[in-house]
């Protein structure tokens, strides 16, 4: 992914302000909130569209990379705040305690102006603010759809979010490295584009590896 400076996002037919993809992620991060505080006991063992992942699993990664990006944002370069944090009695109220965590993070002043130490992803580089919070926006639109379809809830976005997170898609790696064991992302599955005006979802999530029509 290029980027402009650490405030711009360049995509393909699309320039962004880093203040305007904070609004946007929080929005997509908001929406995953909302989704979450519909689960129940019962809905922590069902499948997800992330294999080998039931929504505990699910639940456990997000929660965590939530956290793991708040401490980038402030500047922390340490592994300790990306280990696996598993969802406690109340895995709703600890998701939203996280997403608060990382909104406020993305938030405060100055953000933008930093560079993000992702040790997940890679100890030999940093990532300009904007485009490590283009990543955590991606993940959360997916992670969103996720949740909705394991619980078998809708999730909508307005056409501004969705173009964006087509432009971030597109910009994800493929080839060999979506077939390594822990990789974000699986290799693309075919989907046919949607017309002008229709809702680009499920293109968005087909261009990261997962089945739209999910579970057939």
């Amino acid at each position: 992914m290029h980027t402009e400076s650490s405030e711009g996002l360049t995509l393909p037919g699309l320039v962004l302000s880093g203040p305007d993809l904070i609004e946007l992620d929080a929005t997509a991060v908001r929406a995953s909130v909302d989704l979450v505080a519909q689960l129940t006991p019962a809905d922590l063992t069902r499948p997800t569209p992330c294999a080998g992942w039931t929504l505990h699993g699910l639940l456990a990664h997000m929660t965590t990379q939530h956290y793991g990006f708040a401490a980038a944002a402030a500047g922390r370069e340490s592994l300790g705040p990306w280990r696996l944090r598993r969802p406690g009695p109340d895995p709703a109220r600890d998701y939203r305690d996280a997403a608060g965590t990382v909104l406020a993070a993305f938030f405060a002043d100055g953000v933008l102006a930093r560079e993000f130490a992702l040790p997940e992803i890679t100890s030999r580089q940093r990532f300009p603010a904007a485009q490590a919070i283009s990543f955590h926006f991606i993940d959360y639109v997916v992670h969103s759809w996720d949740v909705a379809r394991t619980l078998g809830l809708p999730v909508i976005f307005g056409p501004g979010l969705l173009a964006t997170a087509r432009g971030v898609a597109s910009q994800v790696p493929a080839g060999d490295a979506r077939l390594r064991p822990g990789a974000a992302f699986a290799p693309p599955v075919p989907w046919p584009v949607p017309e002008p005006g229709c809702g680009g979802l499920d293109e968005i999530v087909a261009l990261l590896g997962r089945n739209p029509a999910w579970p057939s």
